[in-house]
């Protein structure tokens, strides 16, 4: 049902998106319902009176200068949307090495440094595209965008935030119209107070469907966000969400019937079911302590392309390859480099990681042999060694962080 024409209907105060970013009713596509706001929130937040604060609504996805060193990388927030923009700075590097040149060219780092704007843009479309595509079961895809004129009447018991009241849908049935149409409106996820990784985050939510992610989640989750710090962070059901498709909760491969007592489990616990085109490696110090620390399965640590979303100490960062066959050709395994890029301002260049999986001089005693290997390691060598147990990781003259 349609919303009522906004002379007819409660004004929320000023949209906090600029006109400029805001669609005209004659684009078409359709108006947000009451029912749909409060799904939204009720997925995200777990109710409807709560909004997204300020740091979310500041954040969208900004690159770094064009021609420069990283000019295929994007401004990461160090908030809650933080995992939302690594997700598709690793889709965006995969774009720009393993789909625009051809198997035969040598991707260098070269190529990523002459990046320009319009070849940016459309790593953006590109990588945006997919996410919803994939969440759409490759099958439809829905974008939400501000329009000026739609309001939606909400309930006494919903919060308004002049912003998702405002929101209007539309619908793809391919893939490459879908594309297309991302990158006729990129503005409205790439300027400024637009807003960009919320409505991302609601095309998602829509092109998955409130239903589907109903039963991709269990009684463990029943929300896609959590407050941590103050502030919402995201659940892994959305982190997987981002990376499969599919909102499943745990990291593990395929679904676990039985319970750590044998005992089978009233409710299956949904892992990975298909192997990712971008992987996924986590490690925490913190949950390392405490025994908790879980073990994510192939489907992810060996995605179809060489580029990983890692969560190190609950912070987001990429590794990538530059060879392809990296994950199809064991031999390419031996000894080969990562490039490690974490979306600050304080980072200027990727920096450059030579493993070694046939060396382990880091496991000979030392002055600090006392130590355990994870007080003394860097926690991004500990997450390297989730996917390439025991390497040799050198630094090539950085002084090793993380």
């Amino acid at each position: 049902m349609l919303a009522p024409p906004p002379s007819k209907c409660l004004r929320p105060p000023l949209c906090s998106i600029p006109r400029t970013l805001a669609v005209s009713p004659s684009l078409g596509g359709q108006p947000v319902t009451s029912q749909l706001t409060e799904n939204l929130r009720k997925i995200l937040f777990g109710g409807t009176f709560r909004v997204f604060n300020y740091e979310w609504r500041k954040s969208f996805f900004k690159f770094k200068e064009p021609h420069s060193d990283l000019s295929y990388g994007l401004e990461t927030d160090r908030g809650g949307a933080q995992a939302i923009q690594t997700v598709i700075q690793a889709r965006v590097i995969k774009h720009l090495l393993f789909s625009l040149q051809s198997g035969s060219e040598r991707r260098t780092l070269q190529s990523l440094r002459e990046v320009g704007q319009r070849d940016q843009e459309q790593a953006l479309a590109a990588a945006l595209s997919d996410s919803l595509w994939l969440a759409g079961e490759e099958l439809s895809a829905t974008v939400t965008l501000v329009t000026t004129d739609y309001c939606i009447t909400p309930h006494l018991d919903y919060k308004l935030d002049n912003f998702t009241e405002r929101l209007t849908l539309f619908m793809f049935n391919k893939k490459e119209d879908l594309r297309k149409f991302i990158s006729e409106h990129i503005h409205c996820f790439k300027d400024a107070a637009s807003h960009g990784v919320i409505l991302f985050l609601y095309s998602l939510i829509c092109s998955r469907t409130i239903d589907r992610l109903r039963e991709d989640l269990d009684s463990s989750t029943s929300h896609l966000l959590q407050i941590r710090m103050g502030n919402f962070v995201c659940r892994q059901a959305l982190l997987n969400l981002l990376l499969t498709g599919r909102a499943s909760p745990y990291v593990f491969n395929g679904t676990e019937l039985f319970g750590e007592d044998g005992q089978p489990l009233e409710r299956p616990l949904q892992g990975i079911l298909t192997r990712s085109d971008v992987g996924y490696l986590h490690w925490s110090r913190e949950q390392m302590d405490r025994d908790t620390l879980p073990q994510v399965g192939s489907m992810l640590k060996t995605p179809r392309c060489p580029v990983w979303v890692c969560c190190i100490n609950s912070s987001y960062s990429v590794l990538f390859s530059l060879n392809h066959t990296l994950l199809s050709d064991w031999r390419t395994e031996h000894l080969f480099q990562l490039y490690f890029y974490n979306g600050q301002a304080t980072q200027k260049t990727a920096a450059t990681l030579t493993i070694d999986t046939h060396s382990h001089h880091w496991e000979a005693p030392s002055k600090d042999s006392d130590l355990d290997p994870e007080k003394r390691i860097s926690s991004l060598e500990m997450t390297v060694r989730t996917k390439w147990e025991g390497a040799a990781i050198n630094w090539n003259g950085l002084t090793p962080f993380y």
